[in-house]
């Protein structure tokens, strides 16, 4: 009986091993049919895997170990596999700094994941695509901290993230007010991209409002919301009517379009800085 219940990364690539093979054919067979009258046989580098020991291939990533994230990318492997199955904790994959028994043991998981060959216009290819949903993922995340910057930038009260507990369960607010001590006013700032995740969402935000209220009677709580169909903004201010939500706000992307709404928040708050 194995001692360890948990899956490793090697036992999930395995479960769906048939899987991903039978969609690679199918793949492969629908590209050549689509594609038929554009293909044609070129002469590129390959990187030839198959002749490569764990050793050599240790070395390879010790000695320029910015090729990690394309390999992890190529065995289907996170940096939170690298974690969980070797114990190696807080690697960088995109600018790794690995010692020489890190190297060894990276290498010794990834080489049993590798294909025999592999194109190297391909491996650069797919570590761009990863790259690209990298800083589009970080620009995403970034826009949450915008909002709390406007609304300590214009605001005469200052705001940062906290957490509060109602019977029990632990709650994080966005931004809330006062720094420390009971909250008088907590904003709740949802990223909402798809339509799809508009009612789970909404849910969200009136139970946290509902918690926060409990937690801190007379308090002050606001919805900040990105969602990029206008039309509908109407209709989730409508799902969002509830006597603990005092107020809701949609902002984009852009600065101005934070710093806006945000100054009319303030306003109606009363807690806007007077210029």
């Amino acid at each position: 009986m194995d001692s360890n219940p948990y899956s490793s990364q090697k036992d999930y690539i395995d479960i769906v091993s048939d899987a991903s093979s039978a969609r690679r054919t199918e793949i492969e067979q629908a590209l050549v049919l689509a594609f038929d009258g554009y293909l044609e046989t070129r002469s590129v580098e390959v990187i030839l895997f198959s002749s490569m020991d764990v050793l050599a291939l240790a070395a390879a990533v010790e000695k320029h170990p910015l090729v990690l994230k394309p390999l992890l990318i190529l065995c289907n492997v996170a940096g939170r596999a690298i974690e969980r199955d070797l114990g190696i904790r807080n690697i960088d994959t995109y600018k790794p700094s690995l010692g020489h028994d890190e190297a060894l043991a990276i290498a010794g998981y990834l080489k049993p994941f590798l294909p025999t060959f592999v194109e190297l216009p391909t491996l650069v290819n797919v570590d761009r695509i990863e790259f690209i949903d990298k800083e589009i993922r970080s620009l995403k995340g970034r826009w949450e901290k915008q909002v709390l910057q406007s609304l300590n930038r214009f605001g005469q009260v200052k705001f940062r993230k906290r957490k509060f507990v109602w019977e029990n369960e632990k709650y994080e607010i966005d931004a809330a007010s006062p720094t420390k001590g009971p909250i008088s006013i907590g904003v709740d700032v949802k990223r909402i991209e798809a339509r799809r995740d508009i009612h789970k969402r909404c849910d969200e935000i009136v139970n946290k409002a509902n918690n926060l209220k409990q937690a801190y009677p007379g308090s002050v709580f606001v919805a900040v919301i990105y969602y990029p169909f206008i039309d509908e903004h109407l209709n989730v201010r409508d799902r969002l009517k509830s006597s603990n939500i005092d107020h809701v706000i949609f902002c984009g992307s852009e600065q101005h379009s934070i710093d806006n709404p945000v100054r009319l928040l303030l306003s109606s708050l009363e807690v806007k800085h007077v210029d």
